[in-house]
C-alpha cells in the first residue's frame, strides 16, 4: 500500500523510468546491430564517433520511452470505483 505522497512520486517514478530504460536498451541493441555509427552523419558533414552516437542514441530511445509511459498513465483511469450492482 502506499500511504504517503513521497511514496507515491517513487513508485510513480519507476513505473515511467524502469520500463522506458529497459525498452531503451533493447532498441539500442537492436538498432545498432543494424546501423554502423561510423556511417551516419547529422546535417549533412557533421560525423560523431561512434560512442557519441551510441550515447545519444541511447538517451534519445530513454526519452521516448519516458514520453510513452508517461504518457500512458496520464490516460489511464486514477482509481478504481466499484459498481453498486
Amino acid at each position: 500500500m502506499i500511504f504517503t505522497q513521497s511514496e507515491y512520486k517513487r513508485v510513480w517514478l519507476a513505473a515511467v523510468l524502469w520500463p522506458s530504460f529497459m525498452g531503451a536498451l533493447l532498441l539500442s541493441f537492436i538498432v545498432f546491430l543494424l546501423v554502423d555509427p561510423e556511417q551516419i552523419t547529422f546535417l549533412g558533414y557533421l560525423q560523431l564517433s561512434r560512442a557519441t552516437v551510441y550515447t545519444l542514441g541511447f538517451f534519445l530511445f530513454w526519452l521516448i520511452g519516458v514520453l510513452i509511459s508517461w504518457l500512458a498513465i496520464k490516460i489511464a483511469p486514477e482509481t478504481f470505483q466499484e459498481d453498486d450492482f
